[in-house]
């Protein structure tokens, strides 16, 4: 009987590269990759068309786009984690000194308001900062990955030509959320954001998740055991990251490498865990921050968003 083959797209990063290198090879099936330069782009096509079998996508993106019918479901490996204290840009010079100074300013967002990064920056302002982000005009750079939703009333379209850099320039937007602006004067409104992300990892375990994986529902329907076996593969090639993390055997570490370190050294524990159970509270942080934010209306069950055969399932 034939090995079925699962187009597959997701990043090449430490936790998935044994997958892609054919150092771990998945049990009853095969990931045929295909590698998106932009991979947001490759989220789009995902909630749009269905044009892959399994896909990485943002977390903010998925629980959109279930709320909105998509057919595919999620299993709990979380691919991407990180901080974003840094994700916020300010000019110095422009009298923007705290993050209280946002309110009754414009605030530039890096494509759309339900950017996974820009809900969890946007939780950073509120809960550590005491933001009240109704008094910001949230403005946009793109269009939201699932056409159906609806921003909330602050939530305007940047100009049609303009570009968030020129508008931080030009002094009309206090501040950007989204990637460092190609801007020589900008820098991070928090001071010192990769040790304020620590502190919120140390005071209250504050550890946001960012990606996670995805199944065509179709194919769950024909074969519930797949999305134990996608889970397999995923946690094996984990597993030996996290082992060569532990070990400090990685070569030319990148910067995310480092940070996985930190929050080792933080936890003392493993800096990707997968599953529900070890990370139902940022989950249900996650969900909160997205209805109080109104990118859902109510927050759905967390055992409900990812697929049965993997809910008890954590490594």
């Amino acid at each position: 009987m034939a090995v079925p083959h699962l187009r597959t797209v997701t990043r090449t990063q430490g936790d998935n590269e044994a997958l892609k290198t054919g150092a771990v090879t998945p049990r009853g099936f095969r990931f045929d990759f295909e590698e998106v330069p932009v991979l947001v782009h490759a989220f789009r096509r995902m909630v749009r068309g269905l044009e892959f079998d399994v896909s990485e996508m943002a977390l903010t993106t998925y629980l959109v786009a279930k709320a909105h019918g998509a057919r595919f479901t999620a299993v709990p490996a979380f691919l991407v984690r990180g901080f974003h204290h840094g994700a916020i840009f300010h000019d110095p010079a422009s009298g923007v000194r705290s993050p209280k100074d946002l309110e009754g300013r414009k605030v530039g967002v890096s494509r759309g308001y339900t950017v996974t990064t820009g809900v969890w920056a946007r939780a950073v302002l509120w809960e550590e900062y005491g933001v009240d982000l109704d008094k910001v005009t949230w403005v946009l750079s793109g269009d939201e990955h699932v056409a159906a939703y609806r921003p909330p009333a602050n939530v305007i379209p940047m100009r049609s030509g303009d570009s968030l850099d020129q508008m931080l320039v030009r002094g009309e937007l206090a501040a950007v959320i989204g990637p460092e602006p190609d801007v020589p004067s900008v820098a991070p409104l928090i001071p010192n954001p990769r040790e304020a992300g620590l502190t919120a990892l140390r005071e209250r375990g504050f550890y946001p998740i960012n990606h996670l994986v995805v199944i065509r529902d179709e194919l769950l329907e024909e074969r519930p055991e797949l999305a134990a076996d996608v889970f397999d593969a995923f946690t094996r090639a984990k597993q030996l990251y996290v082992e060569r993390l532990r070990a400090g055997s990685i070569e030319s570490p990148g910067a995310t490498d480092v940070m996985y370190r930190q929050v080792m050294e933080v936890t003392g524990g493993d800096p990707l865990p997968y599953g529900i159970e070890p990370n139902r509270a940022v989950l249900e942080e996650l969900m909160r921050h997205a209805v109080d934010q109104r990118i859902l209306e109510r927050p759905p069950r967390i055992d409900e968003l990812f697929a049965e055969a993997t809910r008890t399932r954590s490594a």
